[in-house]
């Protein structure tokens, strides 16, 4: 079954094959054999069905299946022989012509076009610049975090005062444009937080000072990128009755509090230890992500490659699901937003040519993660838990999530790499600017 390789671009090949017709007839007459050793069919004993009523019934199915295994065979054969990596699938195509007849010698001809994976040639990190922050969890960096602790905690209970920045109040409200109502413009016990800028400023603005029962008449500009198409750039008017005014109580920082965190015999001071412990992994968290960020595009930066269109294309659909499932374990139909592929496709460059560049380096410079060094990532990743053994041992049961862990494990050993190559800058920050933004 002979084949032979063609060049179509820089990673595009076409293996063109040829296979004898009297060489499968022979596959095909072989398999219908076995087949007919132990088919049934009505009106027979088992294995008695004669040869012509098999091939009748199985011949079409088993003469594919026997061309497809040649094909796969001889394309196989080919690309090994090439020392070819294919990327992606290859698409098959038959070439059109008369039916072959095997007696004659003639053959069946096939093309497979299809990408093979870049030669990758990791460029000179050395001249990066890699900045280091350094941010010190300090006791104004905890009482900060137990601040944000205890808002999450919030309870509201009602108040007999006129509202204010804070509270939260529920109102029914009626809008319209040139005095016709509108889609999204009627509510009713619809409840919004004064002052978190959740709803357009004149909406807050005439809801604070009002007490429950008040009814105030406003009018308000639609912004021209507001979301709602239809009164975007529009005036309106609106009538709102505010119906409760609820202020806010944070918790005290006291047992009950520790114990709320997950402190069992509620020791305050046992409770901000554990807080500045956590606090301090988000930090080193938070960190890496920021120095893992600039070694990526360091490496991106000096290594250019021409990318397997096949290899981006596998890429986005895999982050197009990934984002349809996040969207539906939040309720929200995926074709409501109308996403695709095509919206993916950047980050799908970027991921493919850092997978590319990443496993180069791991195979160059020896930087496959030992059992250790994943063993202690897992138990690291696990201590935010409460049971950390528990999780520890769900990780090392589920191999999805262990391979997860052992790529972020290479990913840490070439971060390291690139580090010990480039020169790396420190720099102060606080701790705010670096809990503003994690890193992607």
């Amino acid at each position: 079954m002979a084949a032979n390789v063609e060049n179509l671009g820089t990673l595009e090949r076409r293996v063109s094959m040829r296979l004898p017709v009297q060489d499968i007839e022979k596959q095909v007459d072989a398999r219908l054999k076995q087949l007919a050793r132990n088919v049934k069919m009505p009106g027979f004993r088992p294995g008695k069905v004669p040869m012509k009523i098999v091939a009748q019934t199985y011949g079409p199915q088993v003469r594919n299946e026997v061309l497809g295994d040649a094909v796969q065979k001889s394309f196989s054969d080919a690309v090994k022989e090439a020392n070819l990596r294919v990327a992606g699938y290859p698409k098959i195509e038959k070439k059109e012509e008369k039916p072959p007849d095997a007696a004659s010698g003639e053959v069946l001809e096939f093309s497979a076009t299809f990408e093979v994976y870049p030669e990758v040639k990791p460029g000179d990190v050395s001249a990066a610049a890699i900045e280091h922050p350094k941010v010190v969890v300090d006791d104004a960096a905890v009482a900060r975090t137990l601040e944000v602790l205890r808002k999450q905690r919030t309870k509201f209970i009602a108040a007999s005062r006129p509202a204010q920045d804070g509270d939260r109040v529920t109102v029914d409200f009626q809008g319209t444009v040139d005095g016709v109502a509108f889609d999204g413009g009627k509510a009713e016990n619809f409840i919004f937080a004064l002052g978190e800028r959740s709803m357009l400023p004149e909406f807050e603005a005439a809801a604070r000072g009002m007490s429950a029962g008040d009814t105030r008449t406003f009018s308000l500009r639609f912004p021209d990128d507001y979301h709602g198409k239809s009164v975007a750039g529009k005036d309106a008017s609106f009538s709102m009755t505010l119906k409760n005014v609820d202020e806010a109580r944070l918790p005290e920082i006291d047992a009950d509090f520790a114990k709320s965190l997950g402190v069992a015999d509620g020791d305050v001071d046992r409770m901000r230890a554990e807080v500045r412990a956590n606090v301090e992994r988000e930090v080193k968290k938070r960190v890496d992500a920021r120095l893992k960020n600039q070694v990526m595009d360091a490496l991106l930066a000096v290594t250019p490659l021409e990318l397997p269109r096949a290899l981006i294309e596998m890429e986005a659909q895999g982050l197009l699901q990934r984002a349809a499932q996040e969207l539906q374990s939040r309720g929200v139909k995926p074709e409501q937003i109308n996403l695709g592929p095509q919206q993916f496709e950047e980050t799908a460059k970027r991921r493919v040519a850092l997978g590319l560049i990443i496993a180069e380096l791991a195979r160059a410079e020896g930087l496959q993660p030992k059992p250790a060094e994943v063993r202690a990532l897992v138990e690291q990743e696990a201590q935010s838990y409460e049971s950390p053994a528990e999780v520890v041992k769900w990780f090392y049961m589920q191999r999805d999530r262990l391979a997860e862990m052992e790529a972020m494990a290479l990913e840490a050993n070439v971060v390291k790499w690139v580090l010990s190559k480039a020169p790396v800058k420190e720099r102060d920050m606080a701790f705010d600017e670096l809990m503003g933004a994690a890193g992607s």
